[in-house]
């Protein structure tokens, strides 16, 4: 618990069991009898909320969420940071009721219209986030923030043209916000004759560039030099990237060796008889990011019988909420420690009801959160009916391919070589033992095999799902939902299958990796062209 004065614990503890059952009403008279003005009351709330959540109290950060919650604010800022809360915790319905309860979209101030967007958009909301940035766009054409937000959602729901125009009027605006660079160089392809490498040089050689847009110029430079065959210098610039990036961040390898032992020692029990069920049927497509996880939902998503989400942090709110513990990512040597105390039964059953506002009449829907193979034991115990797809790619391919992506605050581990090995060793070592306690339970669909024939592969995997095969599921085309992945753009095209691996012109440079993978008894096939 964090350090709050006594009346502010007692009001916690007193609203937990009504926050539990989401009784806004209950609470609101309770707040109702507290002799302040409403909007401190919401302030206060909001701030205990932030609080709570950095000493990791879960619970009690949701229930001060939920309080606010019940006293609306009328200040834009209050506004922006309730929704942020609310998203924080997956209360999706409360934070869509606060988004529309705000007014007309052309009453609100532009930060407001960003926040809600970028709330609406982590939701996988994006056709209504778009709506928001498009009323903020009408209010000022040139505010260099919704042009960069504008461009990423327009990338999400395949609108490229469109988004690629918008990333160009922000550089025109504000050329120093790296991101639009990034953004720019990720959703088309240099040639020759139509790229950017010398503004992107020109800005990258200014020495006082602060470390994060060094970060997304390089980044961005060297996905423009991989488009014109230049790997020497794509390979110098992702150098610059990683090392900007990796030096922004506090990871330890150590931790993920201890995390997976902790998990892999976790007794294996199986799921109760009272298993929760809305009679629909999860497949959670895990793996390691840039492994093709977001192709196989496209092409599960062509099927009639399945709704794809997307990636989403359901199950890991439903596993912070049973555990009261607040982790950083989708889950931490805390939760795993608390977890032999969790009722299983009851995370299953937050889960299906927290996702329940997602699905239509689809018997089946998707959960992509690649990390997610980190939750699998707590998966199968909670959701018995679940399935679960692992994708599996070419090592090295796998591994170069989240070395030159620029995540967010995701994946700290993929910016250096031995430390992203290291990493992907942890991943299979613990994959093999879910295998082994969950033999029925997982299956591994091969990239390069769904790439060559997606038909047979996805003939396997419908049928491991219990879903009917249909043609559309072997076309990516055939889905035309939004993707907010970093293969939003990839996705949209024909299944194509590479001759020549992405990696094989970087192999000399890759040697740390590639001896590390060995060294941990990884077979890596030579290089080729």
């Amino acid at each position: 618990m964090t350090h709050l004065d006594q009346p502010m614990r007692a009001l916690l503890a007193y609203a937990r069991p009504m926050a539990e059952r989401r009784d806004m009403d209950a609470m609101r008279r309770v707040l109702a009898t507290i002799p302040v003005d409403g909007e401190a009351k919401a302030a206060r709330l909001l701030e205990v909320s932030y609080a709570c959540s950095l000493t990791g109290a879960y619970v009690d950060a949701r229930t001060a969420a939920l309080l606010a919650a019940t006293h609306v604010p009328r200040s834009p800022k209050l506004l922006g940071e309730l929704a942020a809360r609310l998203r924080t915790f997956n209360e999706a319905t409360l934070l869509r009721g606060i988004v529309a309860g705000a007014g007309a979209a052309r009453n609100m101030p532009i930060p407001l219209l960003l926040t809600f967007a970028a709330q609406l958009s982590y939701l996988n909301q994006q056709e209504e986030a778009l709506g928001l940035l498009d009323e903020a766009l009408r209010a000022d054409p040139t505010y260099p923030t919704t042009l960069l937000s504008r461009g990423q959602l327009l990338t999400y729901v395949g609108r490229i043209e469109e988004a690629k125009d918008s990333f160009e009027r922000c550089i025109r605006r504000a050329p120093e916000i790296g991101q639009a660079h990034w953004f720019l160089a990720h959703v088309g392809r240099s040639t020759a004759a139509e790229n950017h490498v010398d503004r992107l040089r020109s800005w990258i050689a200014r020495p006082q560039l602060p470390a994060n847009e060094r970060t997304s110029f390089a980044f961005a430079l060297h996905k423009e030099l991989d488009d014109l065959g230049d790997a020497d210098g794509a390979w110098d610039a992702l150098q610059q990237a990683c090392r900007a990036k990796r030096g922004a961040l506090d990871y330890a390898a150590a931790d993920s060796r201890a995390l997976v032992d902790d998990l892999i020692g976790m007794p294996v029990e199986k799921a109760g008889a009272n298993t929760p069920s809305n009679g629909k049927t999860p497949l959670f497509i895990v793996g390691m990011h840039r492994s093709g996880t977001t192709l196989l939902e496209q092409l599960l998503d062509g099927s009639p019988q399945v709704r794809g989400v997307g990636e989403l942090y359901d199950f890991t709110s439903a596993m912070r909420y049973a555990t009261d513990h607040h982790c950083k990512g989708v889950i931490d040597a805390s939760i795993v420690q608390r977890a032999p105390g969790v009722d299983f039964v009851d995370v299953g059953r937050r889960y299906l009801e927290g996702m329940a506002w997602r699905l239509g009449d689809e018997a089946f829907f998707t959960d992509k959160l690649p990390s997610n193979f980190l939750n699998i034991g707590f998966i199968c115990r909670a959701l018995p009916g679940a399935k679960i797809l692992h994708m599996v790619r070419d090592p090295v391919e796998t591994c170069f391919s989240n070395l030159r992506e620029l995540f967010s605050d995701a994946n700290p581990y993929s910016y250096e070589q031995t430390e992203l090995a290291d990493y992907f060793l942890q991943y299979r070592r613990l994959m093999a033992h879910w295998h082994a306690a969950w033999p029925d339970r997982i299956l591994d669909v091969d990239y390069a095999e769904l790439t060559c024939d997606p038909e047979a592969v996805m003939r396997r995997v419908a049928a491991f799902c219990g879903i009917e095969y249909v043609d559309a599921m072997r076309d990516p085309r055939s889905s035309t939902r939004a993707v907010a992945t970093a293969s939003a753009v990839q996705v949209r095209d024909r299944v194509v299958r590479r001759e020549v691996p992405k990696w094989v012109p970087y192999a000399r440079h890759l040697q740390p990796l590639i001896a590390a993978l060995r060294q941990g008894g990884v077979e890596v096939a030579e290089a080729s062209t």
